[in-house]
């Protein structure tokens, strides 16, 4: 008998990849945590019955989401990681020796325990010591924070669930106040292809750019194993151009499969439906 995961994507359309063995399945106090491997993905994590990471391609999310901030800002020190349970941002952020403190706060320490165990690939730098993990809601977390980060990385689920609370303008506003002058936010918007998820994007980024409304943009990655494979991502700052690559960054040598600088620029040009979405609020 042959096993497949299968995501809806829209009413009408879905995605199965075969399944060679189901790793690991519970429910946890917030959500359903399932692990699979499969011949053409590895091993890949679902959240819900989502896709969250595969170990063939998370490397493009994970590296877009640390290293386009850190190339804008090198000299970013101390940073704020908003779930990220899998390991992978905490995995990039941890090759800059400059960073000397990264704080991630997760909802769910089974999630940590998971991947740990069963993604090594995405978990491996969880045990960094400049690391401190906390196992709280995320939004409580920022509003006692002020003027203390350099960047946060919001790398939550989608907006119902466990991560709702991360898409509000509450959210964004706290995360604004926890940032230093040359702070930068990033953070996860989903997809603008399907209506229901180009809803839910505008929805996040509506909310980042009331916020950050001085500089603010949307950029994007290829990601084969999400909805539709296109993918967007947030940048709010408050005096760091976003398309400003700095020319220390390429002095780190930081190692990628990925991202690289012409990358960087290129990600915030945005296909003409993406553009008029954002311009005018409306989803296709």
């Amino acid at each position: 008998m042959e096993l497949w995961f299968t995501e809806n994507h829209s009413e009408f359309a879905r995605m199965s990849i075969k399944v060679g063995e189901h790793i690991y399945g519970e429910q946890s106090e917030f959500q359903r945590i399932d692990v699979f491997d499969s011949p053409e993905f590895g091993r890949f994590l679902t959240l819900d019955g989502l896709m969250m990471m595969t170990e063939k391609d998370e490397y493009a999310y994970h590296e877009m989401m640390v290293h386009v901030p850190m190339a804008v800002n090198p000299s970013i020190s101390k940073i704020l990681i908003i779930g990220a349970g899998d390991g992978g941002v905490v995995r990039e952020a941890a090759k800059y020796q400059g960073i000397t403190k990264m704080d991630m706060v997760e909802i769910d320490e089974q999630v940590v325990d998971v991947c740990r165990k069963y993604l090594p690939q995405t978990a491996s730098a969880l045990d960094d010591p400049r690391l401190n993990i906390y196992f709280q809601d995320g939004l409580r977390f920022v509003r006692q924070a002020k003027d203390e980060y350099d960047l946060i990385i919001v790398d939550s689920t989608d907006a119902e669930g466990p991560g709702e609370g991360l898409f509000t303008r509450e959210f964004y506003g706290n995360c604004y106040n926890a940032l230093r002058e040359n702070g930068i936010l990033v953070n996860q918007l989903g997809s603008p292809y399907y209506e229901a998820d180009a809803r839910a994007m505008l929805r996040a980024y509506g909310k980042l750019q009331h916020v950050f409304s001085d500089i603010h943009a949307a950029y994007q990655a290829h990601i084969p194993t999400y909805p539709s494979g296109h993918w967007l991502f947030g940048y709010g700052a408050k005096t760091m151009q976003p398309t400003d690559v700095s020319p220390e960054w390429e002095k780190l040598g930081i190692e990628t499969k990925y991202y690289n600088t012409n990358l960087h620029r290129g990600s915030f040009a945005l296909p003409t439906y993406v553009n008029k979405m954002l311009d005018t609020g409306k989803g296709q």
